[in-house]
């Protein structure tokens, strides 16, 4: 067995977004800054991490009612001021609470970090104008930065960040604090470029579940121990999420373990899930609106997509933890893990292409920067793993990957040579090959005239 060791810190890589916010702060005047993001992606650590060592509260909103919030923002008040007064108040208006506040801090630079702001629109309707008051009239002119976070980006974009939000106009900043890149895992994590790229497969990119790895169990036992066994965080965790997030999560969870299965395209997915084409439709668009879901386009077509998990780990548990709940909830997870175990090579193979596209889009690779439209091709029973497109040097890479050991470039080049006179849109450009895999019996720099790079896991 194999031992990787991990070491994944409390707070880690958000460097881009602290310096964002410490230079808001620096500006010395009043600001309104929105950020958000989906569930488990750092933003309640960051904000934490930000308001050290300087004035300001944080505040996390409950689902209880507008008078259990606002008693709770009067204790953190209290908090912040050591002002008695606060605990005394009977005010039933964020607007009452913060006009005192303004009073009683006057012109010094204090932070307010409302954490899960969404909770409060759900609660009340109206509350975005409160808040819009809020800023208009008691804080645009003081030196108090406000911090409106959330992790429904569905609520967050349309709500508080639209044309239509009566905050619009209002806030000074905006900031979606995105799941980790693969660089960012590669830089934290040191073990074998093989493991990183499963830990990748399995638990994706976001710090909260890259958190549970155990660095003294192979990644086989860290998906029996942490993912297959009851009562661990991550056992129920898509459940969990779907649940806060949607009013109907059985049938989003029915869609998302069909996705997962490999009925991607509209029509596979809609007699898979017996879910009529008009109402999967918009299913499909609240899941793409909140970013769990992407409908991916073959370079020039504008039909004919296919409908991709963009969470790694939320792939893997509904291609692997929901079909086999009810063997998992009685506690059979050998023969569950033995099970599923022929089918973790395909299911790494066809996850490393998507890994191999955010590589090339993330400039993670040296020699690819300069391709930025990064795209997959398929028609009838042809299809390229990965087409890129470098448009002002008017150069293309088309490139195939390959989960396995030994690969003959070669061979693959010929064949992917074969299928590039089907692709339209490439007249004019110079074409060049990529071919990357775990590593290589044969590796060639030049087909027929034509580039060739080859990346094996070590590249």
């Amino acid at each position: 067995m194999q031992i990787i060791i991990i070491m994944v810190q409390h707070f880690i890589n958000r460097k881009d977004e602290l310096e964002f916010l410490e230079r808001k702060y620096k500006s010395g005047k009043a600001e309104l800054v929105v950020l958000y993001g989906r569930r488990r992606v750092g933003k309640t650590e960051l904000i934490k991490k930000f308001i050290e060592g300087k004035r300001g509260i944080y505040f996390l909103c409950t689902r209880d009612s507008i008078k259990e919030n606002i008693k709770s923002l009067k204790e953190k008040f209290y908090e912040l001021t050591k002002k008695e007064l606060f605990l005394r108040l009977e005010v039933n208006s964020f607007f009452e609470l913060f006009k005192f506040l303004v009073e009683e801090v006057k012109k010094e630079r204090i932070v307010i970090a409302i954490d899960e702001f969404p909770y409060l629109i759900e609660l009340e309707n109206g509350i975005v104008s409160v808040f819009q008051k809020i800023w208009d009239e008691l804080l645009k002119n003081t030196k108090i930065m406000l911090i409106l976070c959330g992790s429904s980006i569905g609520m967050m974009e349309s709500d508080v960040l639209s044309y239509k939000s009566p905050l619009y106009g209002r806030r000074t900043a905006e900031w979606k604090v995105n799941p980790f890149r693969f660089k960012d895992i590669y830089s934290m994590l040191k073990f074998s470029a093989e493991d990183l790229v499963k830990v990748w497969c399995v638990f994706g990119n976001i710090p909260f579940y890259l958190a549970q790895i155990d660095g003294n169990l192979s990644i086989e036992e860290n998906i029996k121990r942490k993912i297959f066994t009851k009562g661990e965080i991550l056992y129920n965790e898509p459940r969990i999420l779907l649940r806060e997030e949607f009013r109907e999560p059985r049938i989003y969870m029915l869609i998302l373990k069909h996705l997962s299965l490999g009925y991607n395209s509209f029509g596979k997915l809609s007699s898979a899930t017996g879910i009529e084409k008009g109402n999967l439709s918009k299913y499909l668009s609240v899941l793409e609106e909140t970013h769990i879901v992407e409908h991916i386009l073959p370079l020039g077509g504008r039909k004919r997509g296919i409908y991709h998990i963009i969470d790694p780990f939320f792939n893997f548990w509904f291609r692997f933890v929901y079909p086999n709940l009810s063997d998992l909830e009685v506690g059979l997870v050998e023969e569950t893990f033995s099970k599923i175990k022929e089918h973790l090579n395909a299911y790494y193979g066809k996850m490393f292409e998507y890994l191999v596209m955010e590589l090339i889009r993330t400039k993670f690779i040296e020699e690819l920067r300069a391709f930025a439209l990064v795209k997959k091709w398929w028609h009838k029973d042809k299809e390229i793993d990965i087409v890129a497109l470098d448009e002002r040097r008017k150069k293309a890479l088309c490139a195939e990957c390959k989960w396995k050991e030994r690969v003959n470039a070669e061979k693959v080049v010929k064949e992917l040579a074969e299928k590039v006179g089907y692709v339209k849109g490439l007249e004019g450009y110079k074409i060049e090959y990529g071919v990357f895999a775990k590593g290589f019996s044969k590796r060639v720099k030049e087909f027929n005239g034509k580039k060739v790079y080859c990346f094996g896991l070590r590249e």
